[in-house]
């Protein structure tokens, strides 16, 4: 998996870089085809900025976040990234169940 981490108008620090890759074990853990992952952080005014896209076989996923402080950001992105990765799964699943239960009926 690739997986690129960049700021606007912010210095990525170490501590930022390992808060997001110990996030990102997260998403590896749900599913083992993730192709890609691009983080941006970003900061305007008081608002601290965490935006995400998450690139799976066939799908690509997106999502932002943004708060007061940027750990909080980064946290809720993941969050909202797992919840994408996770219905997206069971869209999968189900939609491969439906065709062998439908093979099973007129096979």
């Amino acid at each position: 998996m690739q997986f690129q981490l960049s700021g606007q108008q912010i210095d990525v620090t170490q501590a930022l870089r390992d808060h997001v890759t110990a996030k990102l074990d997260r998403l590896t853990r749900l599913d083992d085809r993730i192709v890609s992952l691009n983080v941006v952080l970003s900061v305007d005014k008081l608002q601290q900025c965490a935006e995400g896209t998450l690139n799976v076989a066939g799908k690509s996923l997106h999502a932002e976040a943004s708060e007061t402080d940027m750990y909080v950001s980064i946290d809720n992105l993941f969050d909202m990234l797992v919840t994408q990765l996770r219905r997206h799964r069971e869209k999968l699943c189900d939609k491969h169940q439906r065709e062998v239960r439908e093979i099973r009926q007129y096979g």
